[in-house]
């Protein structure tokens, strides 16, 4: 699956969410997440969309920006799979 096939619905169901209420918040976190992975790789969108593995990293990226909304930060980790993920296709690098 790719990840300009992901809609809402889809995300409710791997977030476990059962109500609708957040539905304009979960499209905010998926166009933020969208945009990261391309800062991130440096990949343009349409070739983001080729690359179905990054659909694991941008749902692990949206699970984690949906579970820590809060302003302060508990944890100073990085997401090994994400990193991991986004790492493979990162053509920006210094």
């Amino acid at each position: 699956m790719k990840i300009s096939e992901i809609e809402t619905t889809l995300l409710k169901q791997y977030l476990r969410i059962d109500f609708s209420d957040d539905d304009v918040l979960l499209q905010i976190i998926m166009d933020s997440a969208k945009s990261y992975l391309i800062e991130y790789t440096g990949l343009e969108n349409i070739v983001l969309d080729t690359k179905e593995d990054l659909t694991m990293a941008y749902l692990a990226l949206v699970s984690d920006m949906y579970d820590n909304r809060s302003f302060t930060v508990e944890k100073d980790k990085v997401n090994k799979l994400i990193d991991t993920m986004l790492n493979m296709y990162s053509i920006n690098l210094l």
